[in-house]
């Protein structure tokens, strides 16, 4: 299992950054059916009530929610593919960061301010406020550094953990889809 320092991880920084910032590429579509159960999809449908048709988004709900239900803004989880690919290591262990969608695209909150809207297939998720941020789970997977890297403070704008969004349009979604910003 690779677990990358944080001397590596701080030397992939400009690749990470270097996604690009207009017309990105889904590389990973990843349903969650129970809690740590993933599966990996040729295609995912996004449905505004339930996010990724499948996935246990709504059932697993929201401890932060005052009724414990799923979190609105968290319906749709996004991470870059750059960095996962990198924590990863092997391509088959990077569904294990729990994200539903994997861009290759800049997540940058200068790039994608909260009310951005992307087109992805046929579907289109607008990004939400709520920060996305790692958790214990991240560096039981891919170490404690980093867990520490993509969360520190003075890098929170990058979004190095990714992003919440909840899907506007409904419509299917597959790896290769191009992803653009809609105006």
């Amino acid at each position: 299992m690779t677990k990358r320092t944080m001397a590596e991880l701080e030397a992939q920084l400009d690749y990470f950054l270097a996604a690009p910032a207009d017309v990105g590429t889904v590389e990973l579509v990843v349903r969650r059916p129970a809690v740590d159960q993933r599966e990996v999809l040729d295609e995912g449908e996004l449905n505004t009530e339930v996010g990724l048709v499948g996935d246990n988004w709504i059932e697993r709900g929201n401890s932060r929610t005052p009724d414990g239900s799923a979190h609105p803004d968290a319906q749709i989880t996004v991470m870059s593919a750059r960095v996962v690919s990198y924590l990863a290591g092997d391509p088959e262990r990077r569904a294990l960061a729990g994200d539903q969608l994997y861009l290759d695209l800049d997540l940058t909150e200068s790039n994608l301010p909260a009310g951005t809207r992307l087109a992805l297939g046929t579907a289109v998720i607008q990004v939400t406020e709520k920060p996305h941020t790692a958790c214990k789970k991240v560096a039981n997977r891919f170490g404690l550094d980093a867990l520490r890297f993509i969360n520190a403070p003075h890098r929170r704008e990058l979004r190095l953990r990714g992003l919440n969004a909840k899907v506007v349009t409904p419509g299917v979604v597959r790896p290769g889809d191009k992803v653009t910003k809609v105006a």
